[in-house]
């Protein structure tokens, strides 16, 4: 998987190394991640090789845009969801992600899912490396660039494994949950996320849950 092949691209450019083991994601940051990687090698991380971990990370990911193009795919209805709630009046999107803001949007903008989205707003791992803080830190942007205090009752994550939903609850936002992934609706139930839904191939579903938030915390 591209992903994986990211992180031991990465660990080669930073340590002169090949990887020999495989990288340990399970939703964590993209600094942890690599951190970890190079810890289960026998090597110590450094400061030197903390500074280095953004670079190195946009630079595996660089050099494999046309792998992950051709063997990646958009979710069906994410564009369609993505513009739908891009002409819903006071409704702003961005990205909150464990992965370095680079590769974020190298990921997303591979598939043509940037549009309607603001990523001077996100949060990323190159932020925090703990995902709940990315929200605060989303929220802050966003009220800074919009003049508008965001707060657990305007501010809506979307996610699709239960790490997703544990950062949403935790960093203080309304969390929708999707079954797009490995994870089935139950499982993602069980997290406690505000609305589950199947997938995303009904916009209108979306659209609903998204702006249910202000129905809800009455904002």
């Amino acid at each position: 998987m591209p992903s994986k092949e990211t992180y031991a691209g990465a660990f080669e450019l930073l340590t002169g190394r090949s990887a020999e083991h495989r990288a340990r994601t399970d939703g964590r940051t993209d600094p942890i991640i690599l951190g970890d990687l190079v810890e289960r090698h026998g090597l110590a991380v450094s400061a030197e090789d903390e500074a280095r971990f953004g670079e190195v990370l946009a630079a595996a990911l660089s050099s494999r845009t046309e792998r992950l193009s051709q063997v990646g795919y958009a979710l069906p209805g994410a564009r369609e969801a993505i513009a739908a709630l891009a002409a819903v009046p006071g409704v702003v999107q961005t990205v909150l992600t464990g992965n370095i803001k680079a590769n974020a949007y190298t990921k997303v903008a591979t598939f043509d899912l940037h549009h309607g989205l603001d990523f001077e707003i996100g949060g990323y791992g190159s932020d925090d490396i703990v995902r709940a803080n990315l929200v605060g830190i989303a929220q802050a942007r966003a009220s800074a660039k919009h003049g508008v205090n965001f707060s657990p009752g305007n501010t809506v994550v979307i996610g699709d494994t239960p790490r997703d939903v544990q950062a949403g609850r935790l960093g203080g936002a309304y969390v929708v949950a999707v079954a797009s992934g490995s994870d089935s609706v139950e499982r993602l139930r069980a997290e406690g996320p505000d609305v589950v839904l199947a997938d995303l191939v009904d916009t209108d579903a979306v659209v609903a849950a998204v702006t249910g938030v202000r129905k809800v915390k009455g904002s």
